[in-house]
């Protein structure tokens, strides 16, 4: 049983995956909330869209960078 070291490239991806999440995680939330505050506005629908895409981004660059390092860590 060989020494398993860590695949630095993968590692840096998976952390610039989370990098890129991170901001999103409250940007999302945060249209969501000012979208529902305005809901008699015209503009309540594009706001509400986009917050939802920014939330659904945010949660799919959290699952990749997570799958990511986790494949730099354990996998051959």
């Amino acid at each position: 049983m060989g020494q398993r070291h860590t695949n630095k490239d993968k590692l840096v991806k998976g952390l610039k995956y989370l990098g890129f999440a991170l901001p999103l995680t409250f940007l999302g939330p945060s249209a969501i909330y000012s979208a529902f505050g305005n809901q008699d506005k015209p503009l309540f629908i594009p706001v509400l869209i986009v917050g939802l895409l920014l939330a659904f981004g945010a949660a799919f660059l959290m699952f990749k960078g997570i799958q990511t390092l986790m494949r730099a860590l354990f996998d051959d």
